[in-house]
């Protein structure tokens, strides 16, 4: 996809690198290697430019020269550029670049003529990229904590396939070990309570409600036709029915959630086909484990880890970082180039582990990026809610999109970093209010189909907009707008760069911001046609951003609030 503002900065770029090798070659500036890259920047505070470098400090130290100094030389060096109005040099060093506003009117063309491709790239590269996220064990319901790492992943999947990646969305199913069997074992007792028993259930067993209602669903459908089992301490009906319906359920809410996985991956495949096996054995071969008081370990502490670890325990069975080593040998063999895992904050310490591991396979540390994300406090009347009514002991994830609505859940769980904690306000959630940020975005988009219904009913055509004079939009609410418009297919890649999605959601409330302001001052269905025409052509545009924006952070486009 053509990019007008890439473009532009590219020119910039190379024209800074020329004008430093003209400036070598000249001898004013003393090089031995000048710059394969230049940082150019957009400036954080208006009135810097609409372009910065740093150059000039960069090379300070090896030129032997005070950066104002080589500053003055690389501007002195440039040559004539087409769309710049002005070079200032700022500060200890920066080069400012400002640029005419010829140049916006192109963005609106190029908006309107790619239409839902705009702001997408080849950034990626086709780079084949899996993200694993949510994963929670299938033992109960998912918590409000499972949905804002849902969101995260889900989003980022969609910033980098919008970038050029080749993304793979999995979910990884912990369906093998100790849980499970506690799974099994806690719903036999709810059902043997059922038929009379006087029973207690264990400290460390599963006590929601939810336990309850699978026991009281086997005892409406079986009877008393597994009693003997529990009796006899058989458990494996119950936790393969058990099993079945709380997957049924994760995957429900998951879906209703808006969130839909390339691949389920379950656990006990690995377990089944011997993966673990296999991978232990190689690890052996390489020198990577040791026995030690009848367990094998890991040496970890050769690749970072602080200690090392036990991957057979000395009864035999694998830990759970012996079967996650295996999983994570089995992405790289499907293909993979990188893996992106979306962990819960109190994963934090498995990261370097994990790391070791596949060092230990192989493999770069760098094929492996684990984002952390930090925990979810619910506020109802300012308050923390601690408990949910439905489910006893945590709130689910439907209990919270049931109260809010997708659209207002899925953009509250990203519009922060994933690395601080999220105070997550369900009464804002809900308020139909500028204050509401799903809802001021939202309005933006409700906004513009508005004005395009009026201009419906009012028998008004739209020119195309190849036919439109644009310089006619020239107040500074209006160029800011554009400029804005511009910077779409920027902050979608270096989203997709720094694996940080909540940069689009925060860029999708300025952007909506900046809208209402130019709303609330331009008016659009005016007398003078060829301001309008040009205004019809900004909203238009504007709209488009708008639904690529929201397609992106699965939230909905309304078209009517």
């Amino acid at each position: 996809m053509s990019n007008i503002v890439s473009e532009i900065r590219d020119d910039l770029i190379i024209e800074i690198k020329d004008a430093i090798r003209r400036a070598v070659d000249e001898e004013i500036l003393n090089l031995d290697n000048p710059p394969d890259d230049v940082m150019l920047e957009v400036p954080r505070e208006e009135g810097h430019g609409d372009y910065a470098t740093n150059i000039a400090m960069v090379l300070a130290g090896q030129a032997g020269m005070a950066p104002r100094d080589i500053a003055q030389v690389i501007v002195d060096n440039l040559a004539e550029l087409e769309l710049v109005s002005k070079v200032e040099i700022a500060g200890p060093g920066f080069i400012n670049f400002y640029l005419v506003d010829e140049w916006l009117y192109q963005i609106i063309e190029t908006v309107l003529n790619e239409k839902e491709d705009y702001g997408k790239s080849n950034f990626g590269n086709g780079k084949k990229v899996q993200i694993e996220f949510v994963s929670a064990n299938p033992t109960g319901p998912l918590h409000v904590g499972h949905g804002r790492g849902a969101v995260a992943g889900d989003v980022l999947g969609n910033i980098m396939s919008a970038a050029g990646f080749d993304v793979a969305k999995e979910y990884y199913i912990n369906d093998a070990g100790n849980q499970m069997e506690l799974l099994g074992k806690s719903v036999a007792l709810r059902y043997q309570e059922l038929l009379g028993a006087d029973i207690t259930m264990p400290e460390n067993s599963y006590q929601g409600d939810y336990i309850e209602k699978i026991a009281a669903k086997i005892e409406t459908e079986y009877g008393d036709k597994y009693l003997t089992d529990v009796q006899d301490g058989n458990y494996e009906f119950f936790r393969e029915f058990a099993y079945e319906q709380l997957l049924a359920n994760i995957k429900a809410d998951l879906q209703a959630f808006g969130i839909e996985f390339d691949n389920w991956f379950s656990e006990r495949k690995l377990h089944q086909e011997d993966k673990i096996g296999e991978v232990v054995a190689q690890l052996k071969e390489d020198g990577y484990l040791y026995e030690e008081e009848g367990a094998l370990w890991l040496k970890s502490t050769d690749f970072g880890d602080d200690k090392d670890r036990v991957v057979i325990k000395d009864n035999g069975v694998p830990t759970y970082l012996a079967a996650d080593i295996a999983y994570h040998d089995n992405k790289y063999q499907r293909g993979f180039e990188e893996v992106i895992n979306v962990w819960g904050a109190d994963h934090h310490g498995y990261i370097a582990r994990m790391k070791a591991a596949v060092e230990a396979l192989g493999y770069s540390p760098e094929m492996l990026k684990v984002i952390i994300v930090q925990m979810v406090t619910l506020l109802r009347d300012g308050k923390q809610v601690s408990m949910s009514k439905r489910a006893g002991d945590f709130i689910t994830l439907r209990d919270v999109v049931d109260e809010v609505g997708c659209d207002a859940a899925r953009y509250f769980y990203v519009m922060r970093s994933t690395d601080s904690h999220l105070d997550f306000d369900l009464d804002l959630a809900k308020e139909e209010s500028a204050e509401n940020p799903v809802y001021y975005i939202q309005y933006a988009h409700a906004r513009i189909c508005s004005i395009l219904d009026q201009i419906k009913k009012e028998e008004i055509k739209i020119e195309d907009v190849s036919g439109v004079d644009l310089e006619r939009l020239d107040t500074e609410v209006e160029l800011d707008l554009i400029q804005k418009l511009g910077d779409y297919p920027e902050e979608l890649a270096e989203s997709a760069k720094s694996r940080e999605p909540h940069h689009m959601a925060r860029y999708a409330y300025e952007l909506a911001a900046q809208f209402h302001s130019f709303y609330n001052k331009c008016h659009v269905l005016i007398q003078d046609e060829e301001v309008m025409q040009a205004r019809l052509q900004l909203v238009l545009a504007v709209k488009q951003v708008l639904s690529n924006l929201l397609n992106i952070l699965g939230v909905s486009a309304p078209e009517s609030m």
